[in-house]
């Protein structure tokens, strides 16, 4: 499964392509956030790709969960979201 890193900047339109991106191709994808920042640009990337694939009949669940990624030689917690059709 792919998995797409969100910051507190990205984007949200930009990473919401990406993530309707990877579910057209490969059918779900993990979306990784640390920080509440970066949690809330991911979660409303989510959203917006809902909208981008709602007219294709895709309809996406999210599933939240914690995860450890490793910055800079220190672990961290991170959010991740599986995003996948229902």
């Amino acid at each position: 499964m792919e998995i797409l890193k969100v910051s507190a900047t990205s984007a949200p339109n930009s990473v919401a392509g990406a993530i309707a991106g990877v579910i057209r191709e490969q059918g779900s994808v993990e979306v990784q956030s640390v920080g509440a920042g970066a949690a809330n640009q991911a979660l409303k990337a989510v959203a917006i790709a809902r909208g981008y694939l709602a007219p294709l009949g895709i309809d996406l669940i999210c599933v939240p969960a914690f995860t450890s990624v490793v910055i800079g030689g220190e672990t961290r917690t991170a959010i991740k979201m599986i995003v996948e059709p229902r």
